[in-house]
């Protein structure tokens, strides 16, 4: 392999690593007919098709402090759940249709993780915290 290739690929997979780690980048299993996911500082949104499947990324909570999430889905069908896992990826909030909205104490210096999973969904999401 010739070495700018080498570097080239290195350098790519150090970018999207790095693009994670800041909450810009998501990881995916998604089959759908439209997806359009858009993580935010402050707010997620997620626009969906005959959607199946899951996403997770990075919170970026800077503060600590006690903040409310607040999931707005406005769907035609199918579901989702937005669950919120601490660094040991184990689940500290869970928000869906039946229960939108919900706080938690965050520390600011720990790493989060949102991780979005939809059933058949169609139609538009967000959350906000």
């Amino acid at each position: 392999m010739k070495p700018w290739l080498c570097f080239f690929i290195v350098a790519a997979c150090a970018g999207i690593f790095f693009l994670y780690r800041q909450g810009i980048a998501a990881s995916k299993q998604i089959q759908a007919t439209l997806y359009i996911f858009q993580p935010g500082k402050g707010a997620d949104r997620a626009t969906l098709d005959s959607c199946t499947g899951w996403t997770r990324h990075v919170g970026r909570f800077h503060r600590s402090g006690t903040y409310e999430f607040i999931l707005d889905s406005q769907l035609s069908k199918g579901d989702v759940d937005v669950v919120l896992l601490d660094r040991e990826k184990q689940q500290i909030l869970r928000l869906d249709r039946q229960s939108p909205a919900g706080s938690v104490e965050i520390d600011g210096e720990n790493k989060y993780y949102l991780r979005w999973e939809f059933k058949n969904a169609t139609g538009k999401c967000e959350l906000h915290w």
